[in-house]
């Protein structure tokens, strides 16, 4: 039997890989292949277990593996701009009715197993929860399994069947849990203990909990960089952030102004007179110019990740025990919202590093490193400033509050807020001297005078209001309101609850229930109060953040999610019992497997390749068909086809490379023609208009051709 399921694992690989209905029409792996792969993996699991007292947990690990596996398949996310949400049922019942007819499978049998223990797992939530905690915790599990809809019909339905999903995985989950053998589990409880529970080194380079968690984020992340995103941006912000790095590197604080404006026009890249630059603050494109220096950008965001798991378990092996810091970094090592992040060009990774050392000099300063905790902490908030400005903000004041409660608690001195002030003063002000030079005042950001040139004065500004906004089709209304607001609380909330950790069962429910039905202490409360902080913050800015990379704007909350996470469990094992809870540890430890399994490789395939349209074709065509001195037309959209080639232009407007320009109008191209009298001619389609990648529409026409 074994065997069979091994032989069964190697025909899915096998037809996954030879199947073309798994691939688009350029013959690149579509999100379909990914269920094959699950069905496989299932089968080696199964193999390995069959003759082993696992088999019956192994059943249903494999049960909630294809579960996952085939519920990812029902959901619309791909590469456009948009807020995952699972198909129409109807569209499912006419293109994939056995998706449906398997989750009938699942179902029945999960009822079946919990056939003879309804009673005992009703008479457990009576005798642990009280009522209105047990309606909390449920309302939070099924109200974040979906995001709101345009149609309120759709929207009703669609969070109808999302939370079934997740509560028929759980129901799975629990009996994964209650079908682990006992002799195993004392095993492999006693073996996690050694691994949590041994002495915790004070640099937590030499705990190897912390180090193999940063170096495997680190690899992963650098992994899907190079094989998903293909070391390439994506999204217009990247795109603005890699020019400003590239300039950076350079020694420059802007460009000369191009020739021909409208044909070199990038979103956020603004120009005064004969100056070109980037709009967006400094501090993040300071940090990645030192990838750009070194040829590899896009490795710069996985090595913080890196760092920023090693932060957060100096964080938080002084806020709590060394237990709950090393479990923390287990779960941020499997966290896609974390390692996606970690993978593209955008500044929130670099934003949760300087939050990290801003706590962790407050818990420096706390435990007697007065002055240099307290400067730690204030150039953690001062650096943030000049990474996003309104992070910035709100790290100082939980900067200052944290000083000052342990300042009134006698667990440190004022000595350390006047470093704290001192040391996020003097960031503050390379931030006020880069406004100056750039805007001409120091108090007011490049950004918001391009927004307001191009969208209105008070476009990008915070509260409320008609004219806050500037007309993208994801904002859920003109302007922003109090209900705008709470629209964008539900896609933040929804996308954690997907992002964070990949689970079936959602990956809010056990935070959720630590929230409802758990004893806070003062380090959570902290906590709470920074996830509160940032909630409120973004509270009165018209804009959710998009679907990109899961809640981005609410990023700072990825490490007190975790820990409410554990706490929850924690929570959990308390009611539960030491058996049991070993238990509901392997079952979260089985969670993760397949996230790993199912999660990751679906996002990077489905999602982030090739996302918006943007790809790095541009990149390949030059190297092969040697474009050298030349002017190169792109045909399409400013974005996503002159994006994707913009970022390759050099950055002398003489230089000898290819020149990339997009070919806008008529007028614009003959502009092109005249100045740039002796350069060959190449015309490339972008993939707005060929449905694919770049292709070369003429070229190498002679200099002042004007093409067709």
């Amino acid at each position: 039997m074994r065997v069979s399921f091994w032989i069964g694992s190697a025909l899915l690989a096998a037809w996954a890989l030879l199947d073309p209905r798994f691939r688009n029409a350029e013959g690149i792996p579509t999100g379909s292949i990914c269920l094959p792969f699950s069905l496989a993996a299932a089968g080696v699991v199964l193999g390995l277990a069959w003759r082993t007292p696992w088999r019956k947990a192994a059943l249903w690990f494999a049960l909630a593996l294809t579960g996952q596996a085939v519920s990812v398949q029902m959901i619309d996310a791909g590469t456009r701009l948009h807020y995952q949400h699972y198909r129409a049922l109807t569209w499912i019942l006419a293109y994939q009715p056995w998706h449906l007819l398997f989750v009938f499978v699942q179902t029945i049998v999960v009822a079946l197993g919990f056939r003879g223990r309804w009673a005992t797992v009703r008479d457990w939530l009576r005798g642990h929860f009280r009522w209105w905690q047990f309606v909390g915790i449920a309302a939070a599990f099924w109200l974040t399994a979906a995001t709101v809809s345009e149609e309120v019909r759709r929207y009703v339905v669609e969070l109808i069947f999302a939370g079934f999903l997740q509560a028929v995985s759980l129901g799975n989950v629990v009996l994964l849990g209650w079908n682990i053998p006992e002799p195993q589990l004392s095993a492999l409880r006693e073996r996690l203990s050694r691994w949590l529970d041994q002495p915790a080194p004070v640099n937590p380079i030499r705990d190897p909990v912390a180090l193999g968690a940063a170096v495997w984020v680190t690899s992963v992340a650098a992994f899907l960089s190079v094989v998903s995103y293909e070391r390439h941006p994506h999204i217009p912000d990247e795109v603005a952030y890699v020019m400003h790095a590239r300039y950076f590197a350079s020694g420059r604080l802007h460009l000369s102004a191009p020739l021909v404006p409208e044909a070199f026009e990038v979103y956020l890249m603004d120009s005064d007179s004969n100056r070109w630059f980037s709009s967006m603050p400094p501090g993040w494109p300071a940090v990645l110019a030192i990838g750009v220096f070194l040829g590899v950008p896009w490795l710069v965001n996985p090595v913080l990740a890196g760092l920023n798991t090693l932060l957060a378990w100096s964080v938080l092996s002084r806020l709590y025990d060394i237990r709950l810091a090393r479990f923390a970094v287990l779960l941020l090592a499997v966290s896609p919202w974390h390692v996606f992040m970690a993978m593209n060009f955008m500044s929130h990774t670099l934003a949760l590093t300087y939050a990290l050392l801003m706590a962790l000099g407050v818990a420096m300063a706390a435990g007697g490193a007065k002055w240099r905790g307290g400067a730690i902490s204030g150039l953690g908030s001062g650096l943030a400033l000049m990474v996003r400005p309104l992070e910035g903000f709100i790290l100082a004041l939980a900067g200052a509050a944290g000083l000052l409660a342990a300042i009134a608690r006698k667990r440190t001195s004022k000595s350390a807020l006047a470093a704290y002030t001192l040391s996020a003063a003097f960031a503050a002000c390379l931030t006020l001297e880069y406004n100056r030079r750039l805007a001409g005042n120091p108090f007011e950001f490049p950004v918001m005078v391009y927004m307001a040139k191009r969208f209105g004065p008070m476009a990008n500004a915070m509260g409320f209001g008609p004219d806050r906004g500037m007309g993208w089709a994801i904002d859920p209304n003109p302007g922003h309101s109090p209900l705008d607001a709470l629209i964008n609380a539900n896609l933040n909330l929804f996308s954690i609850n997907i992002e964070l950790f990949g689970w079936g069962v959602g990956s809010l429910l056990l935070a959720s229930l630590f929230l409802f039905a758990g004893k806070l202490t003062s380090a959570d409360w902290v906590l709470l109060a920074f996830s509160g902080a940032v909630f409120a913050g973004h509270f009165f800015y018209y804009f959710s953040g998009g679907p990109d990379f899961g809640a981005r704007y609410w990023f700072l909350m990825l490490v007190p999610s975790v820990v409410f996470t554990i706490r929850g469990l924690e929570r959990l094992c308390e009611v539960l019992g030491r058996r049991a809870c070993s238990r509901a540890v392997t079952a979260v430890i089985g969670l993760g497997f397949t996230a790993l399994v199912n999660y990751f490789p679906w996002r990077a395939i489905d999602k982030y390749h090739h996302y918006q349209n943007m790809r790095p074709d541009v990149r390949q065509l030059a190297a092969r068909h040697n474009f050298g001195r030349s002017l190169v037309l792109i045909r399409g959209e400013a974005h996503p086809d002159y994006a994707s080639a913009a970022v390759y232009n050099p950055l002398d407007w003489n230089a000898s490379g290819p020149i990339y320009a997009w070919d806008r109008s008529a007028e614009v191209r003959r502009l092109l023609l005249h100045t740039y009298p002796d350069r060959p001619v190449w015309i490339l389609e972008g993939p707005t208009l060929t449905g694919r990648g770049y292709r070369i529409q003429a070229g190498p026409l002679l200099p002042g051709t004007p093409g067709h």
